[in-house]
């Protein structure tokens, strides 16, 4: 249970923990100052919500999202989210190919080398079907997150800070909201595709509560140092960089390379709820989909990963509004349908 429970844990985190989210940019976006019980509220919404998903997901004995938003969301709106759910993963994958491209700038590589680079990897990850995703989800998401935990405790403990000093300053609450919304769809299609290869609910507790409580306290450290940087953040296309500065070279590198691993893995996750979506309307090995599919993609690469982050990300956060509070309140509307 526990070995299966991890894999599930694993692949819920590598999806959540993209470009935007390990590079700091997405959680600035919405947290910053006044931010710590947004933080904790998000925790708990994203464990019902995961946990919610994984078990309509296992109910239906999915192998695409479609069964699992209609349940959630009912037959007359599973329509439109379903084309939503489409839009916010081919979306957001340019937003991590383009991630590549920033990340490769760092180190005074051409910007198309860093989007060719994992666009290849991404081909060679899915000629091995499924399963390759989730084997290399349990080898790079433990070391991205002891690196980037690594660096967060270093830099809170270098400045001498305090993890509760503002607590009671918490105007920024609702926050938690739109947030958590902008990570339920992703986790809809990722976790709708795999529900005929969960095996037992304790699998399902154990991957929603444990990735709810890793990203909780990360994203609670991370934003309050953030914080004590606020006013460079500006100047930082990737704000992880901004707490690196003061730091040996070495680290800068390791942390460019997590930081890659991390938006490798949520747009394997957005390519695998693609190609999973439509392998029903063409009957095309998986690898050749994913070929297609990139290929579509690079274009839109140019408009750069800051810019893609604050333009969509805030308006995908608004409109996943009504599919979270569906979640939240599954178990009740759930019962009153079926009676």
């Amino acid at each position: 249970m526990i070995k299966s429970g991890l894999k599930w844990m694993f692949l819920i985190i590598g999806t959540t923990i993209g470009a935007g989210y390990a590079s700091g940019r997405e959680l600035w976006e919405f947290f910053g100052h006044e931010s710590g019980l947004a933080i904790v509220l998000f925790m708990v919404f994203f464990i019902t919500s995961c946990i919610v998903i994984m078990t309509v997901s296992y109910e239906k004995q999915s192998s695409e999202y479609r069964p699992v938003l209609r349940v959630i969301v009912g037959n007359r709106l599973s329509k439109l989210y379903d084309v939503m759910i489409f839009l916010y993963l081919y979306t957001t994958t340019v937003v991590m190919l383009s991630g590549s491209g920033a990340t490769g700038q760092a180190f005074n590589l051409p910007y198309w080398w860093g989007v060719a680079f994992i666009s290849l990897v991404l081909i060679i990850l899915f000629s091995k079907d499924i399963t390759g995703l989730l084997s290399i989800n349990q080898i790079i998401l433990p070391v991205l997150l002891i690196g980037l935990l690594f660096v967060l405790i270093v830099f809170t403990i270098d400045q001498d800070l305090s993890l509760f000093s503002h607590w009671y300053e918490q105007s920024n609450w609702t926050a938690a909201f739109p947030f958590t919304a902008l990570n339920i769809l992703p986790l809809i299609a990722v976790l709708g595709a795999v529900g005929n290869k969960v095996e037992s609910k304790q699998e399902i507790w154990f991957a929603g509560i444990g990735s709810g409580v890793i990203l909780g306290v990360i994203s609670y450290i991370y934003n309050n140092s953030l914080i004590q940087i606020s006013d460079e953040l500006l100047l930082y296309e990737i704000p992880l960089f901004a707490i690196l500065k003061n730091y040996p070279f070495q680290m800068v590198i390791l942390m460019s390379i997590l930081l890659w691993f991390a938006i490798f893995t949520t747009a394997a996750a957005g390519v695998l709820g693609i190609v999973t979506r439509i392998k029903g309307y063409l009957k095309q090995p998986l690898w050749l989909l994913v070929v297609v599919t990139l290929l579509t993609m690079l274009p839109l690469t140019t408009l750069g990963f800051s810019k893609l982050i604050g333009i969509l990300y805030p308006i995908y956060g608004i409109l996943n509004l009504y599919v979270l509070t569906r979640l939240l309140l599954f178990p009740i509307w759930n019962n009153m349908e079926k009676g």
